[in-house]
């Protein structure tokens, strides 16, 4: 069972918070990550993963044109991604610069994938997925380990 991890960074913090993400993931048995920038993601990455966690800096309140052009180029598979978890996370340069819209166009997306969202858990925010301002600090860290692992853990029980 794979959990597809897929960014877009400019200046690297996108990319920290991913590999967190990647490490909760990895927390869960019988769970691999697969973690790509929206430079290197395939269409098969997408079909063959029963999860997908995306993220983006906060370009103007909604995610990155790089991510959005993965979900405009792959939307022929959208039908193949129905039912599997996705979710969202961001990172932004400023505390009110618009990390839960970023994540709110992320999970947009993901629905009309057809894909069933989560936020992180409870143990976490409780919110529309993991976020920080700039680079994450260790309680960002653990709120992003914690929605891999959610994903993770959810994937598994749909799979069943």
């Amino acid at each position: 069972m794979q959990i597809l991890v897929l960014y877009y960074s400019r200046s690297g913090n996108t990319k920290k918070l991913a590999e967190e993400i990647v490490k909760g993931i990895e927390e869960v048995e019988g769970v691999k990550a697969l973690l790509k920038n929206t430079d290197e993601v395939t269409k098969d990455d997408f079909v063959e993963s029963d999860g997908v966690i995306a993220g983006s800096p906060v370009y103007f309140g909604v995610m990155a044109a790089p991510l959005k052009k993965v979900f405009d180029d792959f939307v022929g598979i959208r039908k193949r991604m129905e039912n599997k978890i996705g979710a969202a996370f961001a990172t932004s340069g400023d505390p009110t610069g618009g990390k839960e819209t970023t994540m709110l166009s992320i999970i947009q997306a993901l629905l009309i994938y057809g894909m069933i969202i989560v936020g992180d858990p409870f143990s976490a925010t409780g919110h529309y997925g993991v976020a920080c301002v700039g680079a994450p600090d260790e309680k960002t860290k653990e709120n992003a380990r914690k929605l891999g692992a959610r994903v993770a853990e959810l994937s598994k029980k749909l799979r069943g």
